[in-house]
């Protein structure tokens, strides 16, 4: 194994002892290396199929554990001022709200990782939102964006789906 491979099996061996998010400065500090470099090792550790997900608040790695996930991909359609309502849609309903992606006329699909599982995950996410100047990605795309979301079950899923309809939120694909 050269320096890089013992690098990289140490960053996941950091984020697999993790129990949330951990910032790039801190892999890098514990790592003795520049933030650029973990951003390198992270593609690459991507690029070899690790499910690693870069949150506002760090780098996740994304284990399933024994029992089985269920995921799947919705299209919404939403107001600003109905972020928090859409997002809790789905994680009070027991969903995790793993992305956002929006079509863009340059880019393409532009995607983002979220990783949203409780009401104090939405409301840390859009306070987040509120102090930036950046904005959400759906306004890019008139307020249309696509959600992937994980649950243990089926039912959990056929629940979203119904409530985000009930609010007008959920578009057909």
């Amino acid at each position: 194994m050269n320096e890089g491979d013992i690098r990289r099996k140490a960053l996941l061996d950091l984020l697999k002892s993790g129990d949330g998010p951990v910032s790039g400065s801190t892999l890098s500090g514990k790592l003795g290396v520049s933030r650029q470099v973990i951003v390198q090792d992270i593609a690459l550790l991507r690029a070899a199929n690790k499910e690693i997900f870069a949150t506002p608040k760090g780098y996740i790695l994304y284990t399933q554990g024994p029992a089985k996930k269920y995921r799947r991909t919705y299209m919404v359609n939403h107001t600003y001022e109905q972020m928090v309502d859409e997002l809790s849609i789905i994680v009070e309903n027991g969903g995790r709200v793993l992305n956002v992606i929006v079509a863009h006329d340059v880019y393409g699909q532009i995607q983002a990782d979220l990783i949203l599982e409780s009401r104090q995950d939405v409301m840390d996410f859009y306070e987040r939102m509120n102090s930036s100047k950046a904005g959400p990605l759906c306004r890019i795309s008139d307020g249309v964006h696509l959600h992937t979301v994980e649950a243990s079950s089926e039912r959990i899923l056929d629940n979203i789906e119904r409530d985000l309809k009930e609010r007008g939120y959920l578009m057909t694909q």
